[in-house]
């Protein structure tokens, strides 16, 4: 059980995992805290790529990646890319922001924190995904709730498999406004593919104007203990994965 997040040892350990499941790593960036990597793994069907760590205070969602890896979780049905760590700094010093005090969330449309900008260069080079999931946490929460982008068709009942997935951790969050935004159900906020402030892009909106059809991000609560959001984000990921 996962009781800490000790970055001093997360990119060897996961590197180690990475390779024993046949992903190949791609560098495209440098940070004083490590490398920004991106693992990548070919396969039989849509590119799918999966992220975490891009705030530097929320350390589930590159444990789940990693417990993800390791589990074998990324099978030969699709392309695989994953960013597990995309703000070192930010993870090293368990500070949202990186070094410089830019949330890297916010940056994918003006592109000038040298993290964001090299990262939008190898997800260019790499391909757009079909589908893009990425892994959150909120200390204003105390449920578990995800963001849908779907520039396609809409399928409800996703939610529902998402929600009973996680629903041994946690309930979905029963807030009526949800970081300021208005649920669908609770617990799900379907988001338009605009960003709520023009020139301040998160990455899933970033994927959205590139042409990824279908996205989801994933919020557990902070408050909560650690193996729980990691656990739980595990559970939403392989739903995901099945559907």
């Amino acid at each position: 059980m996962i009781e800490r997040f000790v970055w001093d040892e997360f990119l060897t350990t996961f590197a180690e995992a990475a390779e024993a499941a046949g992903f190949t790593a791609h560098r495209f960036g440098c940070t004083a805290a490590g490398d920004l990597i991106a693992w990548e793994k070919s396969g039989d069907g849509p590119r799918i790529y999966l992220s975490a760590g891009i705030h530097g205070d929320e350390p589930a969602g590159p444990l789940a990646l990693l417990e993800l890896v390791k589990t074998g979780a990324f099978g030969p049905g699709a392309s695989w890319a994953l960013c597990p760590a995309l703000n070192p700094t930010g993870l090293a010093a368990g500070t949202r922001a990186n070094a410089e005090g830019e949330d890297l969330n916010r940056d994918y449309w003006v592109r000038k924190t040298r993290e964001v900008s090299g990262h939008v260069a190898w997800l260019q080079a790499w391909g757009i995904p079909e589908r893009f999931v990425s892994l959150h946490e909120d200390w204003e929460t105390s449920g578990f709730y995800f963001y849908e982008i779907n520039c396609g068709e809409d399928h409800p009942p996703r939610a529902k498999t998402i929600f009973d997935a996680v629903a041994p951790w946690f309930p979905p969050e029963p807030a009526a406004l949800i970081d300021d935004h208005e649920i669908r159900e609770p617990g799900w906020i379907f988001h338009a593919a605009e960003a709520d402030l023009p020139d301040h892009w998160p990455e899933a909106i970033f994927l959205a104007k590139s042409g990824c059809e279908l996205s989801f991000t994933f919020e557990t609560p902070s408050s909560a203990p650690l193996p729980d959001r990691v656990a739980a984000h595990v559970a939403a990921v392989k739903a995901v994965i099945a559907l």
